[in-house]
């Protein structure tokens, strides 16, 4: 019997997540009732931040984050090249422009020197925000990164969509979890399907802020509030803002999958670690993309780093031979600023560490519902492909 396929990510939806969402569906609310202020308040508990606030999708939560700051025209935002295109285009929205920083070869996050660089290449260009992104889950050095916007006069807004559960250790005078706002004014997730949970679509934006939180509640529905004394059914619109509103159909699987964070994180660090351990066999043409010592991922993406020349194999026929076993795999990501639109924009740019992640970078399986096997099944194939004997 042939084996199932291996995609390289996928949700995890059980009984009780289908009962959930039934149960939203017989209710009085299909969107805008309790059940969002539940998944909010939920949410917010298991990050440790003051602050909640849900959205449509990951990319308007980002989106929602650039409003509520005021970035816009005249302004510039400092993100990484190596991430997914939203981090760079939620400035665009805004009309700001973007300066894009390069990243460590090895983990593919942007560091505190990439950060200075990225600086310096601004100029005398207004930053208003920096955008960290935890790629894969990965930690970034959000205190060392704080203090150099706090310098530049820059906010620090964690792109956490892939970093859900992630937490640091011995990195500052205190421990963290991403997304807890002890180091940013906010922190954007996402919780599409091959998230660490999922929701269909969804996003969510925390912070420390009151002000905030209500700029940002206020944002995502079109920009109207009821001002204190008004009738029933009054209305006013200050400012514009968008339907960014996720429903409580949708919440209730949130509040569902919740309730599995904790055994998820614990199974995908399980696997991690396996795969750690397997993937020596193949080294030094295979490694994981890097874990610093402050790091306590709850890995998203379990990256390896192939040294394909040495191999002899392109990465396109690494990954077909992949498929031909069983194994889906991705990559993750094309450098942003290589982008048509950003070329276009910004011209061609040097980023050397940006470069050499993505010329060896490959995504393999990585989801709660694999068997320890699939990691020795994955390994065997990327051997095989590579033509090494694991």
């Amino acid at each position: 019997m042939a084996e199932d396929f291996l995609p390289y990510g996928r949700q995890s939806i059980d009984d009780d997540d289908i009962a959930a969402v039934a149960q939203a569906l017989r209710a009085d609310f299909l969107t805008t009732g309790p059940t969002v202020d539940a998944f909010e308040r939920t949410f917010a508990e298991h990050v440790g931040a003051p602050h909640a606030v849900a959205c449509s999708n990951g990319t308007a939560a980002l989106h929602l984050a650039m409003l509520a700051l005021g970035v816009g025209a005249g302004d510039t935002v400092i993100v990484p090249s190596v991430t997914f295109l939203a981090t760079a285009n939620c400035a665009r929205y805004v009309g700001a422009e973007v300066v894009f920083a390069d990243v460590d070869p090895q983990s593919g996050v942007m560091t505190p020197e990439a950060l200075e660089a990225a600086l310096a290449r601004a100029g005398d260009a207004r930053v208003a925000a920096i955008l960290p992104v935890h790629l894969r889950g990965e930690v970034c050095a959000l205190p060392a990164l704080a203090q150099l916007a706090e310098d530049a006069g820059a906010v620090l807004v964690e792109d956490a969509c892939h970093a859900l559960g992630s937490r640091a250790r011995g990195l500052g005078p205190d421990d963290w979890t991403v997304g807890d706002g002890s180091h940013a004014a906010m922190a954007c997730f996402s919780f599409h399907p091959v998230k660490t949970i999922a929701t269909a679509e969804g996003g969510m934006v925390t912070t420390a802020s009151d002000a905030l939180a209500g700029r940002l509640k206020t944002l995502r529905s079109h920009g109207m509030v009821r001002p204190p004394g008004a009738d029933p059914w009054w209305y006013e619109m200050p400012e514009i803002g968008f339907n960014y509103r996720l429903p409580d159909v949708l919440c209730a699987l949130g509040l569902s999958q919740l309730k599995k964070l904790d055994g998820f994180v614990a199974r995908r660090r399980s696997l991690a670690a396996r795969y750690a351990a397997r993937l020596r066999a193949l080294s030094p043409l295979v490694e994981p993309a890097t874990t610093e010592l402050w790091s306590d991922p709850a890995l998203h993406l379990m990256t390896v780093l192939i040294d394909f020349e040495t191999a002899g194999r392109t990465r396109a026929a690494v990954v077909e031979a992949l498929r031909s076993r069983g194994v889906g795999s991705q990559v993750h990501y094309i450098p942003v600023h290589t982008q048509p639109y950003y070329r276009q924009r910004y011209g061609d740019l040097d980023l050397p560490g940006a470069s050499a992640w993505y010329d060896r970078c490959l995504s393999l399986p990585l989801y709660p519902a694999m068997r320890d096997a699939d990691v020795d099944r994955v390994v065997d194939a990327l051997g095989a492909a590579l033509g090494i004997n694991a």
